[in-house]
């Protein structure tokens, strides 16, 4: 199933300033999920950031901070018990209204949001804050794409056992041009030039 821009939501995992430097192929990875997040700004996807513990860590890379549409300040590994999933799946408003209002069953049916359900995750660290995330996610009955070059740990092994562990979970593991290019579909989409230049 390919991925649909207008179902997805874009979650960017602890790309924080002190620990960047510790990560393998820690430059790589901040551009590549810069890219997605300048793509999904472009192509009006919602764009969430995670920080663990900023006080300790520091914000988020100012270039990638952003570029998000908010970001969640958290303790927990995973964002979930923290809100995450109420951002991604906010509950439906309340119809306003007085003593005066008419009866329930004379008003208007409420226009639901249309749902994103598809979160295209990434972060670090793969195998930590990144994986409890995905995990609970799923658990969530979110379908969730894991960008996996957009994501890493201290060391290979680790975000490969977290790639594993993922993949056994149900998760879609993706590539940022994999994501990038669903999303557009076709070189004839209004912002596929744009964007070409942004990959370059």
């Amino acid at each position: 199933m390919l991925i649909d821009f207008e179902e997805s939501q874009l979650v960017l995992v602890d790309y924080q300033e002190k620990l960047m430097p510790a990560i393998f192929d820690g430059a790589q990875v901040l551009k590549n999920a810069t890219l997605l997040a300048k793509v999904a700004q472009q192509l009006q996807v919602p764009v969430f950031g995670t920080e663990q513990n900023p006080s300790k860590l520091g914000p988020n890379a100012a270039e990638l901070r952003g570029l998000c549409n908010k970001t969640l300040a958290k303790m927990f590994f995973s964002a979930v018990p923290e809100g995450l999933n109420e951002w991604l799946r906010p509950p439906a408003k309340p119809q306003g209204g007085n003593a005066r209002s008419l009866p329930k069953h004379l008003q208007k049916p409420q226009q639901a949001a249309p749902e994103r359900n598809s979160i295209i995750i990434a972060g670090c660290e793969a195998h930590v804050c990144l994986l409890q995330t995905a995990l609970e996610l799923l658990e969530d009955e979110f379908d969730v794409c894991v960008v996996t070059d957009a994501c890493s740990s201290r060391t290979e092994r680790n975000r490969d056992a977290a790639f594993d562990r993922l993949a056994g979970a149900g998760a879609e593991l993706v590539t940022t041009e994999m994501v990038i290019f669903e999303w557009l579909r076709s070189c004839e989409h209004e912002d596929f030039r744009d964007i070409l230049q942004m990959i370059k």
